[in-house]
């Protein structure tokens, strides 16, 4: 009987392997995978073999270098292996040194052009070098009561395989998905190129400007609706916030140049005329600045607004700097759909030093949600629709957030500010990034999902905030709802740690990818 050890349920094709196939799984089954070489240098010394397996087996005495388990340990396709022979050639790298190194370290496309001509290194098949590496190993088995009995020692073996072959896959559905992301990218050009061949050039109102640029068109023809500007303007946290800010700092723009980026129906650029300006420059790429311009000449400010249609990255302000910039820039989540970049252009080409910024600080935060009502009625309902299982729906409804109002009764941690954003300063670059955070769990319950929202700051001698949480009114931009696939237990005064990872979506420059890691759970949104 084999000695005690982990059992596992028995199939009906199963067959008992012997010790016959699994005496070792040494270098010399290598010699299936490769062939003879007259010379093969070692990868560390000036050592000359003849074959691969004295190669290994000269690595392994030698050098202490297992180069089979290091592939392994490292998953390394083909292209990072034939990096990481050129890698050691190129730098005259020793093993001591190569084991504290990452592949980040051999990642440059560099890496790919032989330092020795003909490397039989560089002759490896890697896929049929891992399969040698990673094939199970056969198992003596004995049978017991109809189940499959193996040694602790073969049980762990096997766990060994298993986690090599996760991170093989795990590496090649990562490199799938950028490889998906870059043809739907290309995909999308290569139809603009066909479909759009005569695009409407961007041209000013006030100035003979062109542009060949066509850059955001799905985006700002979005705005060519008017159900978004009346939502927008009826938003009076949003709306009021940005006049009080200019009007009860009216002092600041007397005989002032203002820039308007995004000026839609142009309320903005009407707030700033009334401070005292010498002019408003009012931009927008949409068509409702043709409506702009007869809601500006309605209210006799011709004279002061000027209107420019077109992105302001490629037209002529006919001003060399601006005073002050204002803007409502803000998407959800802060970020998504954001005009952020543009807001940064402006700010590096126009405005001039000491200007002013409208608004000038923002922040993100977010709060965990205990809603399980919503839990079930938005995520759970999938798992049986009249009596049918549709499991795999819950996977497309959490990948993408919410926008809605969240019920605060229902928020059962603490509050984070994730990230803050000094708009003097920031870069295009401030997208990306990636903040730990704990929460402080407030009451015993189930955590369903994380809600993101932003504050708003005008930082000037009367200081205007506003915010768009679920403790204050509600705004058009409402909450950003980040639903959990499993609901979290939680016990109150407990500390929940995580992180938040942002980045800019491959092939949506206005789009995000959310990533939340919390108590031992990952979870990828999107934001397109």
């Amino acid at each position: 009987m084999a000695d005690q050890g982990t059992t596992i349920p028995s199939k009906d094709n199963y067959e008992s392997e012997t010790d016959e196939t699994s005496d070792n799984d040494s270098g010399d089954d290598w010699d299936e995978v490769t062939e003879d070489f007259e010379s093969i240098p070692c990868l560390f010394c000036n050592e000359i073999t003849s074959n691969f397996s004295m190669a290994l087996e000269h690595l392994t005495a030698l050098h202490k270098f297992d180069l089979k388990h290091y592939i392994v340990k490292n998953s390394l396709d083909t292209y990072t292996y034939i990096k990481l022979i050129n890698f050691i050639r190129h730098k005259n790298i020793l093993p001591d040194q190569l084991n504290a190194l990452t592949l980040k370290t051999w990642e440059n496309e560099e890496y790919l052009r032989p330092v020795i001509e003909n490397d039989p290194w560089l002759m490896f098949d890697i896929e049929e070098i891992e399969e040698k590496i990673t094939k199970p190993v056969a198992y003596t088995v004995n049978w017991e009561n109809g189940r499959v009995t193996m040694s602790e020692t073969h049980f762990a073996e096997l766990q060994r395989t298993i986690q090599i072959l996760k991170a093989q896959l795990e590496q090649r559905e990562s490199a799938c998905f950028l490889a998906k992301q870059q043809i739907d990218e290309m995909s999308e050009k290569a139809q603009k190129l066909v479909l759009d061949s005569d695009l409407d050039e961007n041209n000013t109102l006030t100035s003979s400007g062109n542009s060949n640029c066509n850059v955001d068109t799905g985006y700002f023809n979005t705005y060519n609706h008017f159900a978004i500007h009346h939502e927008m303007l009826t938003d009076k946290v949003r709306t009021e916030s940005y006049r009080d800010a200019l009007l009860t700092n009216a002092n600041k723009f007397s005989n002032c140049v203002v820039l308007d980026v995004g000026c839609g129906t142009g309320i903005l650029s009407m707030f700033a005329a009334k401070t005292g300006c010498r002019k408003v420059i009012s931009v927008d790429q949409s068509d409702i600045i043709y409506h702009a311009i007869d809601i500006i000449r309605e209210n006799n400010l011709s004279d002061i607004i000027t209107l420019k249609k077109g992105r302001l990255e490629d037209i002529n302000l006919d001003e060399n700097k601006v005073d002050a910039i204002v803007s409502e820039w803000m998407g959800y989540f802060l970020l998504f759909e954001g005009m952020l970049d543009t807001v940064i252009y402006a700010r590096d080409n126009y405005l001039t030093p000491g200007g002013i910024l409208l608004p000038n600080r923002c922040t993100l935060s977010i709060v965990g949600s205990g809603d399980t009502r919503r839990y079930v009625e938005l995520i759970d309902y999938w798992s049986n629709v009249y009596g049918f299982k549709m499991s795999c729906m819950k996977a497309e409804v959490v990948r993408e957030p919410s926008i809605e109002i969240c019920n605060a009764d229902e928020l059962i941690t603490s509050t984070v500010e994730i990230q803050a954003f000094d708009l003097y300063k920031v870069t295009k670059d401030c997208v990306n990034f990636s903040s730990p955070f704990e929460f402080k769990v407030k009451k015993t319950g189930s955590l369903t999902a994380i809600v993101g929202y932003f504050d708003i700051f005008f930082d000037l001698d009367n200081p205007i905030y506003f915010s768009t949480g679920p403790y204050s009114p509600p705004t058009h931009w409402k909450q950003t709802v980040f639903s959990l696939s499993e609901p979290i237990s939680i016990t109150e005064g407990e500390i929940l740690r995580g992180k938040l990872v942002c980045r800019r979506h491959v092939r949506d420059i206005r789009g995000l990818m959310i990533t939340i890691h919390i108590k031992n759970t990952s979870q990828v949104y999107y934001l397109e």
